[in-house]
């Protein structure tokens, strides 16, 4: 048996579309970049790709900022 890992094909024409479209839903409901990479098997930057292709419209960055008493 090989040690090599098992490559992912990628994936074009009417498959990318769909499953560009499957994530830009996902995205929209509120899934992280993070989260659908690690869910897909796919780079952060090959999911923000196909969310963009999709026409998604990306969030600010980072969490909601915290504010100290004074």
């Amino acid at each position: 048996m090989s040690n090599k890992t098992q490559t992912r094909r990628l994936t074009t024409g009417p498959e990318r579309d769909k499953l560009a479209q499957d994530l830009k839903k996902k995205y929209d409901s509120g899934t992280s970049i993070r989260a659908l990479a690690e869910e897909t098997g796919r780079s952060y930057g090959g999911v923000h790709r196909l969310l963009e292709d999709a026409g998604a419209a990306f969030r600010s960055r980072g969490g909601a900022t915290r504010r100290t008493e004074s």
